[in-house]
């Protein structure tokens, strides 16, 4: 087993798990496509990636062009269109670090109700002026746990309705979609390297892709220093980190959920993690030869083909979730130096 990798426990039985029905995601991906994008698939080439891959055989899809910058627009419209007419009236919150405060605010703004939202002070500032731009009220807090109680009581006082970041059922299906689409796109793949955070993303796709392509791998990929669900695989149940560090801060939430974790239990082959320069390295390969500007989380799953998965995924056609690229020029620019640095070396 690869040091840096993760197979699910053996405690329990995937009878314990929750599950996607395929029409559920069907039906989803329906109900969301007038206000959503059905984003492409690219390959990927270029003099950097032959240099480091050879002729690999690698599929991008690129998330990142979905509305919002990220994938998370997909589970927050979900949600907010199957709230309730009394729900809708009183409105929605969410705490976040910056990417779901965007996709809420859209989602709150698609539907015609009102958005409260929480966020942390240390969001990056291009997140923060896009939630605003889509309408939303925000609310400061100086960290996650303030967060998190300012958001319970817009909840307790205003009868508002908490959009999470990645847990529930409705979360997962809207996620579920990007899979649903890669699978028709690329039906000829043999793995997918996808981002992990708190599962929501992954557990969905995972789930998606094991359904309609059932010989294609799925693998989670997660940063280093903020490896959850890593050890929540390891340990047969959701667990909680106290002290998180990574670049990829959309990657990186204290704790798995039952419903996100038992997704990317059930289907995904394990979790590989990757380090900060890693990520920082295959920011730089993509705007090289993909021309993409991508945030940290964008950039991981390449980050493990290019590392940990390089020699077991070789001559496999190997499909990358690019997940967001929401992130300011001048941060961009001081982690796809340090990238650049690291392709020179």
């Amino acid at each position: 087993m690869n040091p840096n990798s993760s197979s699910p426990a053996t405690t329990g039985t995937d009878a314990d798990l929750p599950d996607l029905d395929i029409e559920a995601i069907r039906e989803t991906a329906h109900a969301l496509a007038p206000a959503l994008l059905r984003t492409p698939t690219a390959p990927l080439h270029g003099p950097t990636i032959e240099r480091l891959l050879g002729h690999a055989d690698v599929r991008l899809k690129l998330e990142l062009f979905q509305r919002t910058g990220t994938f998370k627009a997909r589970g927050a419209l979900n949600v907010v269109r199957g709230l309730t007419p009394e729900q809708k009236a009183r409105g929605i919150t969410a705490m976040s670090a910056g990417n779901h405060a965007v996709a809420a605010a859209f989602a709150a703004r698609e539907a015609g109700v009102s958005a409260r939202i929480v966020v942390q002070a240390s969001a990056n500032p291009a997140r923060v002026a896009m939630a605003r731009a889509y309408g939303a009220e925000l609310l400061i807090a100086p960290d996650g746990a303030s967060g998190f109680a300012m958001a319970e009581a817009l909840v307790r006082d205003e009868g508002r309705t908490f959009i999470h970041p990645f847990e529930g059922i409705a979360t997962s299906l809207g996620t579920a979609t990007v899979g649903l689409e890669f699978a028709a796109q690329e039906p000829g793949l043999d793995v997918v390297l996808v981002a992990v955070g708190g599962g929501g993303l992954g557990g969905g796709v995972a789930a998606a892709l094991r359904k309609l392509l059932p010989a294609c791998r799925v693998i989670g990929i997660e940063p280093e220093g903020a490896d959850v669900m890593r050890r929540s695989f390891e340990a047969g149940s959701p667990q909680r980190m106290q002290q998180l560090s990574t670049i990829a801060d959309s990657l990186a939430p204290p704790m798995t959920t039952p419903t996100a974790y038992g997704l990317c239990r059930r289907h995904m082959e394990r979790i590989v993690t990757v380090d900060d320069d890693a990520i920082c390295r295959a920011m730089a390969v993509l705007f090289r030869d993909a021309k993409l500007a991508v945030e940290p989380a964008g950039a991981a799953a390449l980050a493990a083909l290019l590392g940990p998965l390089r020699d077991e995924l070789r001559g496999l056609r190997t499909g990358l979730v690019v997940c967001g690229a929401n992130l300011d020029a001048e941060t961009y620019m001081r982690q796809l130096a340090r990238g650049e640095a690291l392709l020179a070396g």
